[in-house]
């Protein structure tokens, strides 16, 4: 008799994410918005103009990198 239980295809459904998600993101934002302040402002200053990604994005843009690596590891 033949296993048919293995072959049943897994579907993947994406959740909308969770409290738990938006708290770590928040957290990490407030985290990583003095440093990456002082990166931008550092980058102004050597590079004598303003850089095309203000410190929010880039606190923005580190906060989505590191809160899924949380959630994955």
């Amino acid at each position: 008799m033949a296993d048919q239980t293995t072959d049943i295809p897994m579907q993947r459904t994406t959740k909308p994410p969770k409290a738990e998600f938006y708290t770590y993101f928040g957290i990490i934002f407030i985290a990583t918005l003095p440093l990456s302040t002082l990166t931008w402002a550092l980058a102004a200053v050597k590079g004598g103009r303003l850089p095309a990604k203000g410190p929010v994005a880039r606190a923005w843009s580190q906060a989505r990198i590191i809160t899924p690596m949380i959630f994955s590891a």
